[in-house]
């Protein structure tokens, strides 16, 4: 059994980034495990997921274009600088993020294609540069769905993909999001699982 405390906050309404861009809400999913398997979490497993609802300018479209699809990516790139700067910030004063990850979920109106531009490596560049580095490669996870379809974000070692103790996941969902005409994107960041002790098979 695993004892965690899990915060979910719900903030702003709306504000604007870029012209294509409108965001309707951001979520905060803060998990933070204390006991697992009845042994004592030290230090604590912490894991910060930043949650941004927008509009997809291409809903309702049709098959989307390299145009269209690039124009995704930069819209991911935007938002994920400010859902990064969210996410590292409830990590003040404490060590270092090992292990980071992203995901989308698009809405009905929209296509599996939208969610692969939107977590796209655009989205890792203020990943990395919010965190001062990252050589590995960022797990990312893109699906279409409805308002409150959940999602598992797969978190992976900030520098190598082997590196067993930082891979974790989180389960987040958000209620009245996406709506068919939007997309929810994900930026998350995490220490390492709670009492990691799995290494790699010789």
């Amino acid at each position: 059994m695993a004892l965690a405390t899990i915060i979910v906050l719900q903030e702003g309404p709306y504000f604007m980034h870029q012209q294509l861009d409108a965001v309707r809400q951001i979520f905060v999913f803060e998990r933070e495990i204390l006991l697992e398997g009845d042994a004592a979490v030290s230090p604590h497993a912490k894991h910060i997921v930043i949650a941004a609802v927008a509009r997809n300018p291409f809903a309702g479209q049709g098959k989307a274009g390299d145009a269209e699809l690039t124009m995704l990516a930069e819209m991911s790139a935007s938002i994920g600088e400010r859902l990064t700067e969210r996410a590292l910030a409830r990590f003040h004063g404490l060590s270092r993020p090992s292990a980071y990850g992203k995901a989308v979920i698009v809405g009905s109106l929209g296509e599996r294609e939208h969610g692969a531009a939107l977590i796209h490596a655009r989205l890792g560049a203020p990943m990395r540069a919010g965190l001062g580095g990252g050589l590995a490669l960022i797990p990312g996870i893109a699906k279409t769905g409805g308002a409150g379809t959940s999602v598992d974000i797969a978190f992976g070692d900030v520098d190598d993909v082997w590196k067993f103790n930082s891979m974790d996941s989180m389960t987040v969902a958000v209620p009245d999001a996406p709506a068919a005409d939007e997309f929810v994107l994900f930026v998350g960041f995490g220490t390492s699982r709670a009492n990691a002790r799995v290494k790699k098979l010789p």
